[in-house]
């Protein structure tokens, strides 16, 4: 059974620059009992910093994509999701016959990440620049669990994350059931019925992240793809909507003939327009 978004690929594409003008240094570092491993990519004259936050499935540090954004003037820490790779713990997935979506196994991938920022805030101690987390599907229920946890955070860039909780997500995901034309053949009052009320198939904590979105202060930039078939956008889009009045300074860009893999689709405007974002973080 399938109980999580499925992975969110970064892969290399043309925005990947030749040219490496940046120094690595592989680093380990402790998170709730266990040590993690990673990497830092330092540019030159970084203006912004990252830390790559997994989507689902069993990831390794993405190297690709730190690679691209070093290559853009930010500095980012990507590490191995805790039971992957280099880093210990044990991972929480399907493949393993565990839920990865449980509320304790996404505030424990928050608390990773949030040691991974501090790690990074260290390294570049003596760069004033703004420290952020990146990250898509999955990632977009860590993240705002993550800046709850650590004001060192400033902003936020989440591709093609839910703004409905882990159950109405997997309600809609059991519905369009990976049929890449399910858009051509149901209409959004459907899909959205669905969502809404179907009967959960699992029972665990759920997590809302318009419970800790209301309680945060920092920039927030969502990028949705118009075909996804694991989140209903034009749902999270109209509850995101409902944050922004007053002091919320979240922000999101839809592509409509993109699907849920918004960051490396055969379109590198999602990503330009992210990393120019970044970059206008103060």
């Amino acid at each position: 059974m399938n109980f999580l978004l499925l992975p969110f690929l970064f892969i290399s594409n043309s925005l990947l620059a030749i040219s490496s003008n940046f120094t690595t240094k592989n680093v380990k570092f402790q998170s709730e009992g266990i040590s993690l491993s990673g990497t830092i990519f330092n540019p030159k004259n970084a203006s912004a910093a990252v830390v790559i936050v997994h989507g689902s499935g069993q990831e390794k540090r993405m190297t690709e994509f730190a690679t691209l954004l070093a290559n853009n003037g930010i500095a980012v820490l990507t590490y191995d999701k805790r039971g992957v790779g280099e880093s210990g713990g044990v991972y929480a997935g399907p493949e393993v016959g565990t839920n990865n979506v449980d509320s304790l196994n996404l505030n424990l991938l928050s608390l990773d990440a949030s040691s991974a920022v501090d790690v990074l805030s260290k390294d570049l101690q003596n760069n004033r620049i703004p420290i952020g987390l990146i990250g898509g599907s999955q990632a977009g229920w860590i993240i705002p669990l993550t800046a709850q946890k650590n004001k060192k955070i400033k902003f936020m860039t989440i591709f093609s994350g839910a703004l409905i909780t882990v159950k109405q997500q997997l309600r809609f995901q059991f519905y369009t059931n990976g049929n890449s034309s399910f858009w051509d053949t149901h209409t959004e009052e459907d899909a959205r019925n669905h969502t809404m009320t179907d009967p959960d198939k699992y029972e665990f904590i759920d997590t809302d992240p318009l419970d800790t979105l209301t309680k945060l202060s920092i920039p927030g930039l969502w990028i949705f793809g118009g075909k996804d078939i694991q989140v209903p956008v034009n749902l999270s889009i109209e509850l995101l909507n409902k944050l922004k009045p007053g002091s919320k300074q979240y922000e999101y860009k839809l592509y409509p003939d993109l699907g849920h893999n918004t960051a490396f689709s055969d379109s590198t405007e999602p990503v330009e327009y992210a990393i120019k974002w970044i970059k206008n973080r103060k």
